[in-house]
């Protein structure tokens, strides 16, 4: 299916003298790609902070004006969040839609949500957003903001109506509407991880920047260690590809388990209606066991990319669980890999040795409890000896007179379970 042509759009960004501006401005271009939307002309401004009522100074303002009737460009992208005034004056000026950061990146993630939770997460955040913006222009329509041009926008319910059409009472009753939703849908989803962790399987949780290659790093596990039946989660050299978290299953050949969860990625100024909406989405990292940060290894801006990260967990709450970093996709640049200082890998997906050397990581993390013993199981037990053989790490097997003697590495709070049968000096 051929792509749809691209929307052409300015972007515009106030330089206020911040470390981090160029990185962001290179990253509004990328979430401007993810959006199917294309810069043909970037406009900076250094200013010590924002005007209040048009952002840019008068000067730029005019100035941006002219570019827009002359080169025909009618969608302004700015890289920071607007206030309601500051978007109908730029309008009204400009001649032009405009697009604030937020509003792009919930664009973005309006038209990724696939699942019925990552749909209705969206929305409230969407409408979160649009409930302080009632007052701008009567004329201009919700989904301008938030959907109609561009990467296709926002298609679920409430979008399109016109800002005189969708009072604030209406919006109130809309959130209400789908908080309850999403309260069903989050007692569900508790009810699973508490299920699981009565079942004692270790959780791992990769975590990251957008595009960091977390799903490409978890289809390599399952591949190898995953059940068959298991699907492979979708990849795509995209902003924001997936924004549902899939957990899947991986069993060792010494028949270790854990589950391992792909969550939602993150990116600088992710906008807070999104933390909150993904909050549960997020739980498997709050819950896990260990925590993968993966880190693009090859994007000279990888440093902020982490501070980002961790930043993001740390508003959600997740500040005391064990992290291992991986800086992947070492394969495009020209650093030796797989290599490993402490709990910091650097490695390829792509690679089989580098799968080898996260794995070995992850289970010294998170299978530290294991133990070692002999045991001596009656020929009664036979069902014991099946489920040490399904569950644990078997290092030797004979049998005697008594019953079947087997050496065995397993969780403590197996050895605990079958301590009956442990051979004592």
């Amino acid at each position: 299916m051929e792509e749809a042509p691209r929307t052409p759009v300015i972007t515009i960004g106030l330089n206020a003298g911040q470390a981090t501006f160029n990185y962001s401005m290179t990253e509004l271009k990328n979430l401007v790609e993810a959006n199917n939307m294309t810069v043909v002309e970037e406009i900076q401004q250094a200013l010590a902070k924002p005007q209040p009522g048009t952002y840019f100074g008068t000067g730029k303002v005019e100035e941006l004006a002219t570019i827009v009737a002359d080169d025909g460009v009618d969608i302004i992208v700015v890289n920071d969040e607007l206030t309601p005034s500051q978007i109908r004056n730029l309008e009204n000026v400009t001649k032009a839609r405009i697009i604030d950061r937020t509003g792009l990146i919930l664009e973005i993630f309006a038209n990724r949500a696939q699942s019925r939770e990552a749909k209705l997460q969206v929305q409230l955040a969407m409408l979160q957003y649009q409930l302080p913006r009632l007052h701008t222009s009567a004329s201009q329509r919700l989904d301008q903001q938030t959907g109609s041009g561009g990467g296709g926008g926002f298609t679920n319910r409430g979008a399109g109506e016109s800002q005189t059409e969708m009072s604030r009472r209406t919006i109130q009753r809309s959130i209400n509407h789908v908080n309850h939703e999403l309260k069903e849908i989050n007692q569900a989803a508790a009810t699973q991880r508490q299920q699981r962790e009565r079942n004692q399987l270790p959780s791992v949780a990769l975590v990251g920047y957008t595009n960091a290659g977390k799903s490409t790093l978890m289809n390599a596990l399952v591949r190898q260690f995953g059940k068959s039946e298991e699907k492979q989660v979708f990849v795509k050299n995209m902003l924001f590809a997936t924004l549902d978290t899939s957990v899947r299953q991986l069993t060792f050949p010494d028949q270790k388990k854990m589950l391992l969860s792909d969550t939602v990625g993150f990116v600088s100024q992710l906008p807070t209606q999104l933390v909150q909406a993904f909050r549960s989405t997020l739980a498997e990292a709050a819950s896990a066991d260990l925590l993968i940060q993966v880190v693009d290894y090859a994007d000279p801006n990888r440093e902020a990319m982490m501070a980002t990260t961790e930043q993001t967990l740390h508003e959600i709450g997740v500040n005391d669980v064990p992290m291992i970093t991986v800086f992947n996709k070492a394969d495009l640049t020209e650093a030796d890999y797989p290599s490993r200082a402490g709990d910091q890998l650097i490695l390829s997906a792509q690679d089989d040795a580098s799968i080898k050397m996260l794995v070995d990581a992850m289970k010294e993390k998170v299978f530290h409890d294991y133990v070692t013993a002999d045991f001596l199981i009656p020929f009664a037990d036979g069902d014991v000896v099946a489920y040490l053989n399904d569950n644990a790490h078997v290092l030797s097997t004979y049998y005697a007179a008594e019953g079947t003697a087997l050496k065995v590495e397993l969780q403590k709070a197996d050895f605990d379970r079958f301590k009956k049968y442990v051979v004592t000096d």
